[in-house]
């Protein structure tokens, strides 16, 4: 009995996902691309009644649409004509991706040069200090040196 359970789930499993044939919302391009209008915004939420950008963006969007053109086209588009300056989210290829790792590998790099350097100056003290063993003054300086500050005190 329970290996038509577990062969239905391995199959279930092993099939792949159906693809997502329905179309794009206007909402998900819109939130996909910068307003351009330098209020920092993404097209869909960009606030001024007149945008000289979101407005006629939004119907180009609702226009490609209706042509029944697939999100990642409709922002090809966007991106042919302003750059990738138009996305909201940066690509993860080329120079992006290196503009957004380096930071992260230089913090890691750095603090493995401090912490090798830590370690070697650590052991490097820790080693001088047992090379060089510290005589402790024999107990006949002490009685000479009290001795003649006895003799030189007017008391």
């Amino acid at each position: 009995m329970k290996t038509p359970i577990v062969l239905l789930f391995a199959g279930v499993l092993l099939c792949p996902a159906p693809t997502s044939a329905a179309p794009s919302t206007t909402q998900e391009i819109e939130e996909a691309l910068t307003c351009q209008c330098s209020c920092g915004l993404t097209v869909h939420s960009c606030n001024h009644l007149q945008c000289g950008f979101a407005v006629p963006a939004k119907q180009t969007i609702a226009e490609q649409i209706q042509q029944e053109k697939g999100k990642d086209e409709i922002i090809a588009a966007f991106v042919a004509r302003y750059g990738e300056k138009v996305l909201s989210a940066p690509t993860t290829t080329g120079f992006n991706l290196a503009a957004w790792l380096t930071p992260f590998l230089a913090l890691l790099i750095g603090g493995a040069v401090v912490g090798v350097l830590s370690l070697r100056w650590t052991r490097k003290r820790l080693r001088d200090a047992a090379e060089t063993p510290i005589a402790p003054p024999s107990t006949n300086q002490y009685r000479a040196r009290l001795q003649k500050e006895l003799d030189t005190f007017d008391g």
